[in-house]
């Protein structure tokens, strides 16, 4: 299906094109398509970001990591969710915030950001011994279980803190069909871009390090760029914090759950590190909603978030050379 990338930089161009034409569409039918299921069911909309957005947009995190540890190749299987989910509060939080600030709402402020520090805090711990055993991984997917009923016990009495009067209410049907389609997009269309990026840059000479670091952990975090960014423009900022923090504790409670009950996942140099940063940029967010008086990610604290992980991305590539 995408044996047109080739060797040639005018087919892996193409594909980045083709990729993120998919992206940026399918993320803006997703993000109508649940703001218009929420309103129909009278369902909190940072709740159905929290979950189904979150869960779609972390697919390919999934797809890659599954694959990963059925193949034995456990290194990718977990610098892959460590690697998107810096990306995901560092980098996206912060580009969404500096096109609009992000507001919170309480149950995210008590519950569902602390969870996402939990989520790392319990990496670092899992990996302390040399790996996450496959016990281990039963232990995420049950904190994962729990998390999933409570937000689905509480969704129903959990209003929008915030008015969202531009979103037009769609029927269940076209809502539905605008979910699927957008989340096909946005699957294909990071496919499209890790594939067509990768080959080109091991054409420039790139090391398959970096490519890692970079091109694979941004290209299965695209479709949450996407998305949030998409939902700031519209100003549904609820939905766009929702998706983030929801795909972090996705991918580390269920994707690395299944991961590691499949293949015990063996610690690698520096995974620390990474996960350090993983609950240093939790714990960043968590501070800036609680400390502000309108509980919301200003654009100065975007610009905070991706300085922090600037400095950490400059810091892995000298390592890495």
């Amino acid at each position: 299906m995408l044996e047109f990338i080739g060797s040639s930089w005018i087919g892996q161009l193409v594909a980045i094109v083709i990729g993120f034409a998919a992206l940026i569409y399918g993320a803006d039918w997703l993000v109508d398509g649940a703001s218009g299921i929420a309103k129909r069911f009278g369902v909190s909309n940072f709740v159905i970001g929290l979950t189904v957005v979150a869960f779609g947009t972390s697919m390919p995190e999934f797809i890659v990591s599954f694959l990963a540890a059925m193949e034995g190749n456990t290194e990718i299987a977990i610098t892959n969710i460590l690697g998107s989910n810096s990306i995901n509060t560092l980098v996206i939080l912060g580009c969404t915030a500096l096109i609009y600030p992000i507001a919170s709402q309480r149950s995210c402020r008590q519950f569902d950001i602390p969870m996402s520090m939990i989520a790392g805090v319990l990496v670092i711990l899992l990996v302390w011994n040399g790996s996450i055993p496959r016990w281990g991984g039963a232990l995420l997917l049950f904190f994962f279980i729990w998390f999933l009923i409570r937000n689905i016990r509480s969704a129903s009495n959990i209003p929008d803190e915030i008015d969202n009067n531009a979103t037009p209410i769609l029927t269940i049907r076209k809502a539905v069909a605008l979910v699927l389609i957008g989340l096909a997009g946005l699957v294909l269309g990071g496919e499209l871009v890790v594939r067509g990026a990768t080959a080109m840059a091991h054409q420039l000479g790139v090391s398959d390090a970096i490519i890692g670091l970079t091109i694979v952990a941004l290209g299965t975090s695209l479709p949450e760029l996407a998305t949030s960014c998409i939902a700031a423009a519209k100003k549904n900022c609820d939905l766009a914090l929702g998706n983030i923090i929801g795909s972090n504790i996705f991918n580390v409670f269920f994707i690395l759950g299944v991961s590691a009950t499949i293949h015990p996942l063996p610690a690698y140099n520096g995974l620390i590190l990474d996960a350090i940063l993983v609950v240093v940029g939790a714990a960043l967010v968590w501070l800036f909603v609680v400390a502000t008086k309108k509980h919301e990610i200003k654009r100065w604290h975007g610009a905070i978030l991706l300085a922090v992980y600037a400095i950490y991305l400059a810091y892995r590539i000298m390592t890495l050379g």
